[in-house]
């Protein structure tokens, strides 16, 4: 409390969702930046204005906070790719809409994106490397959704197989394109659509 004119002036108290943000927001930054092991409990307390205990509090743990991270980038970006198909029209269509997606969080998130391929996360964790392969599975499994709905007729592990070679193109080519500034979202879509329609339209022509 602070005195301002003879009246009492109370801090205002961050609601406990706006203030796990808050701190999943700074934490995020320093991960991306420092690297796991070199992120400090300390540094993100002081960043956030709050108490290295009240972190723990909420989140447990320097792991479960990284948890927290990476589970609201992939959540961030399912909606994203998921939101992209909506209303298209063909198989072609829909996977180009989600490719376009997923390169434009990449580039938009390049902090979250870089937790979710962070290979320390194995350093950090069990909790933390199966996250990031839950959130790879995630995808994979968005990818399937997409392609039974366009290709009904289409052996289910052709398509199944044809999913994780995308979430797997897609990681890769990622690494590629967040460093290539001429090279637009869609232009890193159209490098994949090249690599993958192939494959994908002989399905649709059967």
């Amino acid at each position: 409390m602070t005195m301002t004119g003879g009246k009492v002036e109370r801090k205002r108290r961050m609601p406990r969702a706006e203030r796990e943000r808050q701190m999943m927001a700074v934490a995020e930054e320093i991960f991306a930046d420092r690297g796991y092991l070199a992120a400090s409990m300390d540094d993100i307390a002081e960043l956030c204005g709050v108490s290295k205990p009240m972190i723990y509090e909420y989140f447990g743990s320097k792991e479960g906070l990284l948890v927290a991270c990476i589970r609201q980038a992939r959540t961030e970006l399912a909606k994203a790719t998921t939101e992209s198909v909506v209303g298209s029209t063909s198989a072609e269509e829909a996977l180009r809409r989600g490719l376009v997606a997923f390169f434009e969080f990449t580039d938009t998130h390049r902090r979250a994106w870089s937790l979710m391929l962070r290979s320390e996360a194995a350093v950090a964790g069990p909790a933390a490397a199966a996250e990031i392969e839950a959130g790879r599975q995630e995808q994979v499994e968005i990818d399937l959704a997409l392609f039974k709905a366009f290709l009904p007729d289409a052996p289910h592990q052709d398509l199944e197989a044809a999913a994780q070679i995308v979430v797997g193109a897609c990681e890769r080519l990622s690494l590629w394109y967040v460093n290539q500034d001429e090279v637009t979202a869609e232009q890193a879509a159209d490098h994949l659509m090249r690599a993958l329609w192939t494959g994908l339209s002989s399905m649709v022509e059967n």
